[in-house]
């Protein structure tokens, strides 16, 4: 094989390719941030949060606590603007996070600095060539780097995606909007307004602090540099008054152009976040559906590297993760459409309204904008799906385990972003099975002695044994008696971290 100058190289530094940065590192892989600004700065609102599910990720790597501490606490989950609670969903985190993006890549860049991730500022990429051994990319500085796999992870234009050849298909913007930090000559009226084009409104998110202002257009705006008239245009369709704007420090503009790539992965290069799918920030899943590519990619790709597993390993990052993101798609035009303002569509939403207040209804929408059900097909036993555990696939619950090291939360023992085979039978019963994989799979013999329960399905069947992947999915469910049967398990074992060592 040729030099590398890295293993990885990210393109981007924004939660998603921080995310991937930090989840490669902690597998002992060698890989770099490209970013191409020059500070960690981030200019307007971006994202305002995220949801259960990623803030169960974070916890999985035992920093939750750090955005947790930082952020408000509360009842994000809705659907169209109707409130979905889940506070009754079975899991430690059953709230979201509101805290601004500029936050949460602040203490992501500081986790990834303590790992020792070099991240190359003001280094935009410009081109690449792959081969079979490595790609070669280049930046708006003249320097080339090569590495063994690049992930774009440079947004819904990204570069790295056109360069790859990657289709990008969807649906092209319905409506637009302007959001500003601006002053003022007079105080605006706050709270929101609606109308047939979407919101507006004004707020101040700190006491004292800058006036933020929100207001759709009347038609698709074009360009990334929206002018301090075309906000005043837009606030005064609204209020019939620009209430004395006099300027802004930052105006920037959103829409709900929809689109997926066709592929995640071309050869030795892959993407993750909106390099991968953009929609609508209506439901506010954007941020986490990307930092949770991330953490699905980061250990398979870790795995490749390092030699484990062949790189058709990488092509299971697809299939899993293709699904996720097509269905926030799918949800967020279905809110979009909810969310105008006409006789019919308020009908409409009348009586989804009226739907979300019974129970399953509102599980079903809120385990989806939450992330908490996100299940990946793996299979089940030797006679297909329908026979599996309802675990396999889905996220490990964080249960309260006691073991010969003292009371441990499954959570914990992920924080290196290393497998786990849980065995909860007779001590040692799943340790001749797991004797090939030592050094890759922790084997923790464990007892629990509450229930098993997932949102939106609840209760299911205590299993014997579960082998639990870095990401906090379950690949494998061992069930029967005192001791685990292990029938599967070493497939599973084969399939997710490579082939048996046998001394």
């Amino acid at each position: 094989m040729s030099l590398t100058d890295h293993a990885v190289l990210i393109a981007g530094g924004g939660p998603t390719g921080l995310m991937l940065a930090g989840e490669l590192a902690l597998a002992g892989v060698d890989v770099a941030i490209l970013e191409r600004r020059a500070t960690r700065d981030v200019i307007g609102w971006r994202a305002l949060g995220f949801h259960a599910r990623t803030i169960e990720v974070l916890d999985q790597r035992g920093i939750a606590d750090r955005f947790i501490s930082a952020a408000l606490v509360t009842q994000t989950t809705g659907f169209a603007t109707i409130r979905l609670n889940i506070s009754d969903f079975p899991t430690r985190h059953a709230y979201g996070l509101g805290l601004a993006q500029k936050h949460i890549e602040r203490i992501l860049a500081d986790w990834v600095d303590e790992l020792g991730v070099p991240t190359y500022r003001g280094c935009e990429v410009t081109g690449f060539t792959q081969d079979d051994t490595g790609v070669d990319v280049e930046s708006a500085d003249g320097k080339s780097l090569r590495a063994e796999y690049l992930v774009g992870c440079d947004g819904g234009r990204s570069l790295v995606r056109k360069t790859a050849g990657i289709d990008f298909p969807g649906w092209d913007a319905t409506g637009s909007s302007l959001i500003a930090e601006a002053e003022f000559d007079e105080e605006p009226e706050w709270g929101m307004r609606r109308d047939a084009y979407g919101f507006a409104g004004f707020s101040r998110p700190e006491p004292d602090g800058p006036i933020r202002a929100q207001a759709a257009e009347e038609h698709v705006g074009k360009g990334d540099e929206p002018t301090l008239e075309e906000l005043r245009a837009a606030i005064v369709r609204y209020y019939g008054t620009d209430f004395g704007l006099r300027g802004a420090a930052w105006i920037t503009r959103f829409n709900d152009t929809t689109r997926q790539a066709e592929s995640y992965r071309a050869g030795r290069v892959l993407l993750a976040g909106d390099s991968a799918h953009i929609h609508s920030p209506m439901g506010g899943q954007g941020l986490g559906v990307g930092v949770q590519d991330a953490v699905n990619l980061g250990w398979k790709l870790a795995q490749v590297v390092k030699g484990f597993s062949p790189a058709s390993l990488l092509d299971t990052y697809h299939a899993e993760r293709h699904p996720v993101a097509a269905r926030v798609l799918h949800n967020t035009m279905a809110q979009i459409a909810l969310s105008r303002i006409n006789d019919r569509t308020d009908a409409l939403r009348d009586i989804v309204t009226d739907l979300l207040r019974m129970e399953e209804p509102r599980k079903h929408l809120a385990g989806m904008i939450s992330g908490l059900d996100v299940h990946y097909d793996l299979g089940g036993g030797p006679e297909g799906t329908e026979n599996a555990h309802p675990l396999l696939g889905r996220r490990m619950p964080d249960l309260d385990l006691g073991t010969l090291m003292g009371p441990l939360r499954v959570f914990t023992l992920l924080h290196n972003a290393r497998p786990v085979l849980l065995n909860l039978g007779a001590p040692g019963a799943c340790e001749s099975a797991l004797s090939a994989w030592t050094g890759r799979v922790q084997l923790v013999d464990a007892t629990y002695g509450g229930p098993w329960e997932l949102p939106v399905l609840g209760a299911v069947p205590a299993p014997t044994a579960v082998l639990v992947r870095p990401d906090g999915h379950v690949a494998w469910v061992g069930v029967g008696g005192e001791s685990a049967s292990t029938d599967g398990l070493t497939a599973a074992l084969t399939k997710w971290f490579g082939e048996a060592i046998v001394p």
